[in-house]
């Protein structure tokens, strides 16, 4: 995780999955929600093995746990650019003034607006009902999740967008 927090900002980062692996870059974590060992709340660009991990068949909306999708919450294009479990993928997360785009190998495959009222209804409907202003906080580091399989990263980068 971060030491510095994040308000508007950019992250690159390539990375490789191995068979049935599970991960994710975690952004405005909120380091006081959900406190149990190992455990950090944020939103969350899924970095999955969708075509053997069973997360990917899981959610309150569907597809909304593949690859490139926002966590539990919107499910990334289905027309993604996916490199073979293996290869180098390239993660790409813009967060801007309320805005925020993921970007999979050079492709745009979901925006949202933080804070909108369908974005609220998302969260409704979604494992993060019960933390208040679940995706809200206007600054937060920003984490790899480690769900102890192997997956490598390479090539990180964080700007701050002043």
């Amino acid at each position: 995780m971060t030491t510095q927090e994040y308000g508007d900002f950019e992250v690159k980062v390539d990375f490789k999955l191995t068979r049935g692996a599970n991960s994710g870059i975690k952004y405005y974590v909120d380091t006081d929600l959900n406190k149990g060992p190992g455990s950090s709340i944020g939103l969350e660009y899924q970095i999955l093995d969708d075509a053997v991990h069973p997360d990917a068949k899981l959610g309150n909306h569907p597809g909304s746990r593949t690859l490139a999708s926002l966590y539990d919450l919107i499910q990334a294009d289905v027309d993604k650019p996916v490199h073979p479990i293996g290869e180098w993928n390239s993660a790409h997360i813009i967060s801007k003034d309320g805005h925020v785009e993921h970007w999979l190998n050079g492709m745009k495959v979901l925006e949202y607006e933080r804070g909108s009222e369908a974005f609220k209804e998302l969260v409704a409907g979604s494992k993060y009902v019960d933390w208040p202003n679940f995706g809200e906080a206007t600054s937060g580091p920003i984490l790899l999740q480690d769900h102890g399989d192997r997956v490598s990263f390479k090539n990180i980068k964080i700007k701050a967008i002043k």
